[in-house]
């Protein structure tokens, strides 16, 4: 197991020498953020990042992420120029020994929440979502502006890709993923690349919008378009586990033994009755998840990918980026190392 940390480049307020400090840390998570979806990433950002990286003892080895336009999502006529331009992307990372490159297929907007500062009552702050802020809310006849959704896009922008992913469905959705998989997976392997598949967050429709990574069934299709060791999945314990029909354990243990899973975001959540959630501690006494399980898995598996610790709490007084402080992340890394010596000292291993 490699312990990562997302960095969020020379914006962050979180320092690589803060990063450098937790202990057990191996990796820097990272990306070049000021280029847009379906253009190349420049050589000397991924060259600065590395070095910036080094001179810290640390390794930039994972991308997260590089986007897949919505012009590939939608099959549009930019589809075949976006997916030459990636399969780009993936040698230029490479090139700076990149590992692992996550990304997902989220139509519109990535995560979705309805408050990101929700207090408990030890004052910590954390992302939420609660299905009775979202039931009344129309964006094909409101202007709305959610936790997760990509702010460049206007209001009429909005309407238009909802309408045009409604008139997509699942199926053509599927069709586009498999031809994007086709021609990027054989790039990703010439590389050395693992490409790593993120779920959805949340992983069910979100206004009608096809959302196809989700379940058990569908990552196993996912999985079986390119059946590649460079064909794996970002497991997200936090995306996956706000769902009640997910077995986050029994998942992780089922493909972890067939080497696809990539790279591991490990979280937890608090699953409400009504299917809504909020996002907790990482420790599994603190939400719906056991982490403990999830880890055992991952050890008795032969898991050796990456691993961060995901979206934490602000705590402490800590103001910044929600759900990427450093201290309730460095808690978690913490907390995850120790599980992870325990159960493969558990393991013999």
């Amino acid at each position: 197991m490699k312990m990562s940390f997302r960095w969020y480049g020379k914006s962050d307020p979180i320092s690589l020498e803060y990063i450098s400090q937790i202990p057990g840390m191996h990796s820097v998570v990272s990306a070049v953020y000021d280029v847009k979806p379906g253009e190349v990433w420049p050589e000397e950002s991924l060259a600065k990042i590395k070095a910036d990286c080094e001179a810290h003892g640390l390794v930039f080895d994972v991308v997260e992420s590089i986007p897949v336009s919505e012009d590939i999502k939608l099959g549009t006529e930019k589809r075949d120029e976006h997916i030459g331009v990636y399969c780009e992307n993936i040698r230029r990372c490479a090139k700076y020994g990149v590992k692992c490159v996550t990304y997902n297929f989220m139509p519109v907007f990535d995560w979705t929440r309805t408050q990101l500062d929700k207090k408990a009552a030890d004052g910590s702050t954390s992302l939420v979502m609660y299905w009775d802020q979202m039931k009344d809310l129309d964006p094909l006849k409101d202007d709305i502006n959610l936790p997760g959704w990509d702010a460049s896009y206007t209001q009429d922008e909005v309407r238009g890709l909802i309408r045009a992913y409604g008139e997509l469905g699942e199926e053509g959705l599927w069709e586009n993923i498999e031809i994007f998989l086709k021609k990027v997976i054989p790039v990703a392997e010439e590389c050395g690349v693992v490409m790593a598949l993120h779920p959805d967050d949340p992983p069910y429709p979100i206004f009608g919008l096809p959302r196809v990574i989700t379940r058990e069934a569908n990552l196993d299709r996912y999985l079986s378009i390119v059946d590649s060791p460079s064909n794996t999945l970002c497991f997200c314990t936090g995306s996956l586990g706000c769902a009640k029909f997910n077995d986050i354990p029994g998942l992780v243990r089922k493909y972890s033994s067939m080497g696809r899973i990539g790279f591991m975001h490990m979280r937890n959540v608090k699953i409400m009755d009504d299917g809504s959630f909020e996002e907790r501690a990482h420790l599994s006494s603190c939400g719906s998840l056991d982490m403990y399980e999830i880890t055992k898995a991952l050890v008795e598996t032969g898991f050796d990918g990456y691993v961060r610790p995901d979206h934490g709490r602000m705590i402490w007084g800590e103001d910044g980026k929600p759900g990427y402080g450093l201290y309730d992340r460095a808690l978690g890394a913490a907390y995850i190392n120790g599980l992870f010596e325990v159960c493969e000292k558990v393991a013999g291993k």
